[in-house]
């Protein structure tokens, strides 16, 4: 199958039900989606297919129509996307295994609400943090939509 991930295309030899994760992390070695739950409950794993977030431990690579977007396609050569430098302006992560899902998730929600409330960032952002950083979360989404965060 052939498969666009951040602006590149890969041939990949790949079983029809092989997770969208594996594809990424053990075929083509790249590492910034990781594998929390298993069942698409954390988010830990989540990825953008055509702008849209999907959780890739349970989405199979043959069912990807669309450009695949990871953590490591945001940034713009050195320039990091505003999620990430508001992720960095308010210390978000702790641990940090989440935060790549976790920044993908706000990438998506501010792509269909540049400006959210906090009930949208509530209803967009299902990602878990074991952590805890739901309020730096908050803020950092409010900070990288140019609201007060």
């Amino acid at each position: 199958m052939l498969l666009t991930i951040n602006g590149a295309d890969y041939e990949v030899e790949a079983p029809e039900d092989m997770p969208l994760l594996w594809v990424l992390r053990d075929l083509l070695d790249i590492k910034g989606p990781k594998f929390g739950c298993g069942v698409a409950a954390c988010g830990s794993c989540t990825v953008l297919v055509d702008g849209e977030p999907v959780r890739s431990c349970s989405y199979p690579a043959s069912a990807v129509e669309g450009e695949v977007t990871t953590i490591e396609g945001i940034a713009q050569g050195d320039v990091l996307h505003r999620v990430q430098e508001a992720w960095i302006e308010h210390n978000v992560p702790q641990c940090g295994y989440c935060q790549s899902g976790q920044i993908l998730a706000a990438v998506a929600l501010l792509e269909q609400t540049p400006r959210p409330t906090d009930e949208d960032i509530d209803l967009a952002m299902t990602n878990l943090c074991r952590c805890g950083t739901y309020p730096r979360i908050r803020a950092a989404i409010k900070t990288a939509s140019g609201q007060e965060g």
